[in-house]
């Protein structure tokens, strides 16, 4: 049964950024899903003119309503952080969703947010210095930033939503959010991400890409150490038939992804595209995943629903995400790790096993799933909503 009319509105600003990461994923596949589910809603969607927006506006349904904000430098995503409330209010927004972690919608209308871990809620020290990022003056400046903004988003949003069971939890830690109204809308396996039967396909990215071995596959930002350390611990003749690939979506990886290319053991493809990247997992050996800390992981996600058998750490959501289809490893144990990945190269078996699983459980995340939980945390909006105007009317 479809739920109360609402006039919604949705900052999709990380549509027209030009950018990649898990929030990117999660902002680009929910938002069609809650479009298609939400059609008795009214639906405004706010982004802007940095880069050219991502979903075809011609193709947006009559119930739908694409707002293009301004974009001049670098402030002009600051006064929209501050100012889109106003555009919000005369529309008529009564629900409003920002789905990167902070937003401030109008006073008229029930505010949710998507804090998709409790990194940006954490003590500064400990967002500012964690594992895999360099600090300097720009990140201290946006850690900051992020901090300030999620924390004072906790104090006025109606409805959180996070994307794990152990998100959820963790980000308990750090507030004391009512956690009846934080509501866990798991990512969907991206829709592209699926196997390729054609050969000559997988074939010609490998060429292009310059990957002349077998390979396994990695991601440089999530603990290359551990990869690099357990890699050293193979037989010789798996390290000389076998190669590692990396993927960044950023370019200032730590200093020990640039040792493991020059010591000729790995590749690393800065940025690839979602072609490349599905390409990639549907010819992996192995997907190794031995982040330090994950509120989901979607890229566990992207290799099993690609047919990539993955070996990944046992921190953050990570067993939650996997379970029970990958190899769980300490994510410190480069023994541990060396000895899966030996399992995983030399025994066929091992490595259809994953696979089978891997794809059950790839299956058993969907978007259409995840849209179904926010439009239902959007009715608790406004319904915790009206009754806190009605509890004040009734005072007055």
């Amino acid at each position: 049964m479809a739920s109360q009319s609402l006039t919604l509105g949705i900052d999709v600003r990380y549509l027209s950024h030009g950018i990649l990461g898990g929030v990117r994923n999660y902002v680009r596949y929910l938002t069609p899903e809650i479009i298609r589910l939400g059609a008795h809603h009214r639906i405004f969607l706010y982004a802007d003119t940095k880069a050219p927006f991502e979903l075809d506006p011609a193709s947006l349904p009559p119930h739908v309503t694409l707002r293009q904000l301004p974009y001049r430098n670098a402030l002009s995503s600051i006064y929209h952080d501050l100012f889109m409330r106003n555009v919000m209010a005369r529309d008529g927004v009564q629900v409003a969703h920002f789905p990167a972690n902070y937003g401030f919608g109008p006073r008229s209308a029930a505010s949710t947010f998507t804090l998709h871990d409790a990194l940006t809620i954490m003590p500064m020290p400990a967002g500012l210095f964690s594992k895999g990022s360099r600090s300097n003056l720009r990140t201290f400046a946006m850690t900051a930033y992020l901090n300030v903004c999620s924390k004072a988003t906790l104090r006025t949003a109606r409805v959180m939503f996070t994307v794990s069971d152990y998100a959820r939890d963790d980000i308990l830690k750090y507030c004391a959010f009512d956690r009846d109204r934080i509501i866990s809308a798991r990512y969907g396996a991206p829709p592209h991400m699926r196997p390729i039967a054609d050969r000559t396909v997988l074939d010609a990215v490998r060429a292009r890409l310059g990957i002349a071995r077998r390979f396994i596959l990695a991601d440089a930002l999530k603990n290359p150490g551990v990869i690099q350390r357990a890699w050293r611990r193979l037989p010789e003749a798996l390290r000389t038939s076998h190669q590692i690939v990396m993927f960044s979506r950023r370019r200032d990886p730590l200093p020990v992804v640039q040792q493991m290319v020059d010591e000729g053991m790995a590749l690393v493809l800065y940025r690839p595209s979602d072609a490349d990247l599905t390409a990639l997992y549907n010819q992996a050996e192995a997907f190794v995943f031995p982040s330090w800390i994950e509120g989901f992981g979607i890229p566990l996600l992207e290799a099993m629903a690609c047919g990539a058998p993955v070996i990944a750490s046992d921190r953050g959501s990570i067993p939650e995400i996997a379970g029970g289809a990958a190899l769980i490893i300490d994510a410190e144990d480069d023994t541990a790790l060396a000895q899966h990945l030996q399992a995983v190269l030399q025994q066929q078996g091992v490595a259809e096993s994953l696979r089978a699983k891997g794809f059950a459980r790839a299956a058993e995340f969907t978007w259409a799933h995840a849209a179904e939980c926010v439009l239902a945390g959007y009715d608790l909006a406004a319904s915790l909503a009206s009754g806190t105007r009605a509890g004040a009317a009734h005072e007055h």
